[in-house]
């Protein structure tokens, strides 16, 4: 995972460590935002056993660092487990939805970056 650009699919599934090396879930999926071309949120897999019970989080893109030592693919996310836990998140059967990226803004103030629709002004006159 060295490029600089990668496919959707490439990144679901990729197993997702703290900076320590241990396993703290898996990417989901990848949320665009096809107005302005962006990725929205990486949505992470976390919890759960087998898949059961896991709960999605929505996590900005720029928090993690992907890796490639020796072959291994995995990205990192160096954030706080409390942080993670008191997370926006959502069931595996109800993503969000909403068109006025409210949900979005959310995210990207929990993890202390600047609102996701402040990066895009002309959008959200």
């Amino acid at each position: 995972m060295t490029s600089r650009v990668l496919s959707a699919s490439s990144l679901s599934g990729t197993n997702v460590r703290n900076p320590r090396g241990e396993s703290i879930g898996d990417v989901k999926d990848l949320m665009i935002d096809w107005k302005n071309g962006k990725v929205a949120y990486v949505v992470l897999s976390f919890g759960g056993f087998l898949g059961i019970g896991d709960k999605l989080f929505a996590i900005p893109i720029e928090s993690f660092e992907f890796k490639s030592p020796d072959g291994e693919e995995f990205a990192v996310l160096d954030i706080d487990k409390a942080k993670l836990e008191n997370a926006p998140g959502f069931d595996k059967d109800n993503w969000p939805q909403n068109a006025d990226y409210s949900f979005i803004d959310s995210v990207y103030s929990h993890y202390g970056y600047e609102p996701y629709s402040n990066r895009f002004p002309d959008t959200f006159r």
